[in-house]
């Protein structure tokens, strides 16, 4: 049986010392984030992951949901007590509005309970996370009677909520959905049509489901200018705010997957279901991505969540697997064989893995911190720059750290050799649910080409040249700085690479868009190795401070100082390859002809 614990200390670290989050006490919701408050809820979080959780992960997925001939789905067993007591924790509502029975602390601390429940348990997880991000997207476009109606029993966890996009016929491109939505006379709709892979549409965690589902309001103008969102509730709802007779809408089938059997994933049918419009008439889009959004994110704290715990469980087996011996001589020569972990191809894979882990767990929270920053602070400027820094890296979160998490989960899997290949060592659960990652909420190649065709020229590459100059001006700050030349300077190469592939997409897209396609995912991986490079300059600087300061921490601030090393001489120098590929160009992939595929 596998096992997981979660990374409070590494959390307190990052949070702490590397971004400094005493420094936005200016900001809401901040100066009731003291170190106290936010260790007692790392703490109990932590705790309630790995003691409630964690244990339905691996039994979950062996029984997955089960659809009943009446339409109704159960979960699997323990999933309805594990989610009263989430709800009853009051986790649900950790950063929504006290308005609405919220505590109004930080996202970015919500973001930390997101990676330990997705660590613990990925398909529990995605009931709660699909439902902060329907609550996030009725904050900014319900009405206020909308938000009266459904906000309470949202973050209180009474009701769980959805997003509805994808058709048959349609996944990313939406402009061709054909869901229809027909005016009632009361102001409501008759929704009808049918989604496809919605993500917790049914099951008997909550009172009520809430979908947020796209359709067509008839004579709507064609593609995706004529969409617009309703909020669909499974139970009407009446005036004094009890639930009325079933809605319209039902579960047709769940949909049988590769991966997070635990997480009811259904064909959604809508048969004159009675909708509210949300937002503006035609102005779908631009509601749902709030959601949306917030979607992908949560998503790329999974991909970090499934690589932290396949780590955990494989280095633990490596410390304990007892085969061959070393190659400098016996290790253990009291045992029959040494310790895998004494190999140094198992440590490699060890390595690129917790090296990865640590940084990208530093971006998610240097992410998370700038949604607050961008949706918090009073200064203009300071909101601007943060929701710069949030729109570029969004693409690069989801789509880094959900394809290099698929990859560490495999290579987590190869340290167990044949074990990793038996189900009930776990590892190969979380190969399965990490897949999963690099495709929904926009699969990884379109990640990649909002990177490059929306983000990187929006406001004329605003965010990107601030971003360049941010880690341009770290690596010059403290390039002569003792202990730091080993992060420093393999850091400025990572970043003249990112800044000459740059160019040469100002320089070769604009004429040949297809070299723009061809190398839109390397770069989203080069710009992710800087960011990720990035991160570990800002961990060894506070590490080497926190030696200096001699507070009892110098053995852990050695073992993260040496990861560092390890990414800086063994990851960062893929940069270099990754930005050649980039210049290739489109030549070689657009060359043949497609009957010759």
């Amino acid at each position: 049986m596998p096992s997981y614990k979660a990374p409070v200390e590494d959390v307190k670290f990052i949070l702490q010392d590397v971004l400094g989050i005493d420094r936005f006490n200016n900001l809401a919701g901040f100066a009731e984030a003291s170190p106290d408050v936010i260790d007692a809820i790392l703490q109990e979080g932590a705790k309630f992951c790995e003691e409630v959780i964690a244990p339905l992960n691996l039994p979950g997925d062996q029984e997955g949901c089960t659809r009943h001939p009446d339409g109704s789905v159960t979960t699997p067993k323990g999933f309805r007590e594990a989610y009263r007591a989430y709800a009853a924790g009051g986790w649900m509502g950790l950063a929504a509005p006290a308005e609405y029975g919220g505590q109004d602390l930080p996202h970015t601390i919500n973001t930390v309970m997101q990676e330990f429940i997705s660590s613990a348990n990925l398909a529990f997880g995605m009931y709660p996370g699909l439902t902060q991000g329907a609550i996030a997207a009725l904050l900014v476009h319900g009405s206020p009677d909308q938000k009266r109606t459904f906000l309470p029993k949202m973050v209180e966890g009474a009701w769980t909520g959805t997003m509805n996009l994808t058709e048959p016929h349609c996944g990313t491109d939406l402009g061709l959905l054909k869901t229809k939505a027909v005016p009632n006379g009361d102001g409501s709709y008759a929704i009808t049509g049918t989604k496809i892979f919605i993500s917790a549409g049914e099951h008997d965690l909550s009172e009520n489901i809430v979908h947020l589902v796209l359709a067509r309001i008839e004579g709507a103008p064609a593609g995706t200018k004529g969409i617009s969102l309703f909020v669909v509730p499974k139970f009407l709802v009446n005036g004094d705010g009890s639930l009325g007779p079933r809605n319209g809408v039902s579960c047709g089938s769940i949909e049988h997957k590769m991966g997070i059997h635990a997480n009811a994933t259904c064909v959604m049918n809508y048969d004159g279901a009675k909708g509210w419009l949300v937002g503006q008439e035609n102005r779908g889009l631009n509601a749902m991505f709030v959601m949306m959004n917030e979607a992908r994110l949560a998503v790329g704290v999974q991909g970090l969540a499934q690589s932290e715990v396949a780590y955990q469980n494989a280095a633990s087996y490596a410390k304990e697997r007892l085969q061959g011996r070393a190659l400098t001589g016996a290790a253990a020569p009291d045992k029959p064989a040494d310790p895998i972990i004494v190999h140094p191809d198992v440590r490699r894979n060890l390595m690129l893995v917790r090296a990865f882990n640590e940084a990208a767990r530093a971006l998610v929270l240097w992410a998370a911190l700038s949604s607050d920053v961008a949706h918090r602070s009073e200064d203009p400027a300071e909101r601007q720059a943060a929701d710069d820094r949030l729109g570029l890296l969004t693409p690069v979160v989801k789509g880094v750290l959900t394809d290099l998490g698929f990859e560490n989960a495999v290579r987590a899997q190869q340290v167990l050799g044949g074990h990793g290949y038996i189900a009930e060592w776990g590892m190969e659960q979380f190969v399965r649910d990490a897949r999963i990652a690099m495709i929904y909420e926009g699969a990884n190649g379109i990640q990649a080409m909002d990177l490059v065709g929306r983000k990187l020229p929006k406001d004329g590459g605003r965010a990107l040249m601030a971003f360049m100059g941010e880690v341009e001006a770290f690596c010059r700050e403290n390039g002569a700085e003792d202990g730091m030349k080993p992060f420093v300077e393999p850091l400025a190469k990572g970043l003249e690479q990112l800044q000459g592939a740059t160019m040469w997409f100002m320089q070769n897209a604009m004429a040949k868009p297809d070299n723009a396609g061809a190398g839109a995912t390397e770069y989203m991986h080069l710009m992710g190795l800087v960011a990720l490079g990035y991160m570990w300059g800002k961990m060894a600087k506070a590490a080497l401070a926190r030696k200096a300061a001699g507070d009892g921490a110098a053995a852990r601030m050695d073992a993260k100082l040496v990861t560092g090393r390890f990414f800086m001489e063994r990851m960062m120098p893929e940069a270099g390859a990754l930005a050649r590929r980039i210049r290739a160009g489109s030549d070689a992939i657009m060359a043949l002809p497609a009957e010759m595929f």
